[in-house]
């Protein structure tokens, strides 16, 4: 069944991890992505490694797990913009594309004739879209951006990490992720606007506007009331009980989400006197008294198992849950029947298969397909430069001789 984007050819400039997350997006949702990469070396994070995918013996690939991470249903061609020739090429693609995406430096695509001001006018329905650290204008415009740097200036990791400890990163490169999902809202949005009155328009994401739009609640917080927000740890700004606890034998999650909830873990714990404490009988009044609440909580925790807990709140709909470490995460049955792990045939692993991380996106009518593996370097230049150009043997292989493919 044809995706959502089935259609739309994605020209793709983008490597490590926020554009090609973007990519494999539009990619899974049907688009034609066709991936621009280096000679010899292609998107740096192919050597992002160990560990390496293995292949039916056991052995190492050549292929990192951190490349297939966001480069599923693409077609990877080598192709050298750096000369004119490649640069010709690179503009008969983008003629047979309805969207250019692109992370490379403030002004970089500039010296070779592919930045939105050299295309606009000559393909005034491109949708294209330039991911970078600090975005197209403002002071900032012509920095590098990587992901624990915009962390660090958004203010996530003032946020984020135990109230005595120093700062922290999210154990995830989420300014990168996130940068890729907002880019692929705004391409659908733009891509929408392209099908209503037939023009392209220039989208500029800037990995730190995302993370400062990231901080959502804390930002706010702060706005709100000039107060700069410190870390808490695991637990929430705003809601108390809501952090996690340990147990008689472990340690889990409890999130409470609201004052009958509260009430009904009281309840559970043998504790039903607490919510007529003026102290704590709103959610307000034991966010002013956090120091207070937050250990009788934990001392009751403690009083009972994992198990018990998790089976009481979930008969009384009061969210709670394991810790999970990641083995477990791929063995939960939820998780599996949901088809969060996919797999796929492989040719790097000689004749074996790849695990994935699936698309979490469910559309009923035209869901999400996995068609191709992560591509291996240049893969399909043959075939995108044939279907797409029309080349033949001859061409390409003229190509190649002169290092243009």
């Amino acid at each position: 069944m044809p995706g959502p984007l089935d259609g739309i050819r994605v020209f793709d400039m983008t490597r490590i991890l926020a554009g090609p997350s973007c990519t494999q997006m539009l990619a899974d949702l049907g688009a034609d992505v066709i991936k621009i990469e280096r000679s010899g070396t292609g998107d740096d994070t192919r050597k992002f490694a160990p560990p390496y995918i293995k292949d039916t013996d056991g052995k190492e690939t050549s292929e990192s797990a951190y490349f297939c991470a966001a480069n599923r249903n693409k077609r990877s061609v080598i192709l050298d913009i750096s000369k004119p020739e490649g640069q010709v090429l690179a503009r008969q693609i983008i003629a047979k594309s309805q969207v250019l995406v692109e992370n490379f430096k403030t002004g970089g695509l500039a010296k070779y004739g592919l930045a939105y001001d050299d295309l606009k006018d000559e393909y005034p329905g491109l949708v294209y879209c330039s991911i970078t650290g600090f975005g197209q204008t403002g002071p900032y415009a012509l920095r590098p951006g990587y992901d624990v740097l915009i962390q660090a200036m958004s203010g996530m990791m003032s946020v984020t990490g135990e109230p005595q400890g120093e700062p922290m990163k999210s154990a995830i490169p989420v300014a990168d992720l996130m940068a890729g999902m907002y880019a692929g809202v705004a391409i659908s949005a733009a891509l929408r606007h392209r099908e209503i009155t037939g023009e392209g328009q220039r989208i500029d994401i800037s990995m730190l506007d995302v993370m400062v739009a990231f901080s959502t609640v804390q930002g706010m917080n702060y706005l709100s009331t000039g107060e700069v927000p410190k870390r808490l740890g695991n637990q929430h700004p705003n809601i108390v009980p809501y952090q996690a606890f340990k147990t008689g034998d472990g340690d889990m999650i409890l999130a409470v989400g609201n004052d009958s909830q509260f009430r009904r873990f009281c309840e559970i714990a043998g504790r039903p006197d607490l919510p007529e404490d003026p102290r704590f009988a709103t959610n307000g009044d034991r966010l002013k008294n956090r120091d207070e609440i937050v250990p009788i909580v934990q001392e009751l925790m403690l009083q009972k198992p994992t198990d018990f807990w998790l089976k009481a709140l979930e008969e009384n709909s009061i969210s709670g849950g394991p810790i999970n470490k990641l083995d477990q995460v791929f063995a939960d049955p939820h998780v599996n029947a949901r088809d969060m792990k996919l797999e796929m045939d492989y040719p790097v692993t000689n004749g074996g298969k790849v695990t994935l991380i699936n698309s979490p996106m469910r559309l009923s009518g035209t869901p999400t397909e996995a068609r191709l593996p992560p591509p291996m370097l240049g893969e399909h230049t043959d075939e995108v430069l044939k279907d797409t150009l029309g080349l033949d043997e001859a061409e390409l292989e003229r190509l190649r001789d002169n290092g243009i493919i």
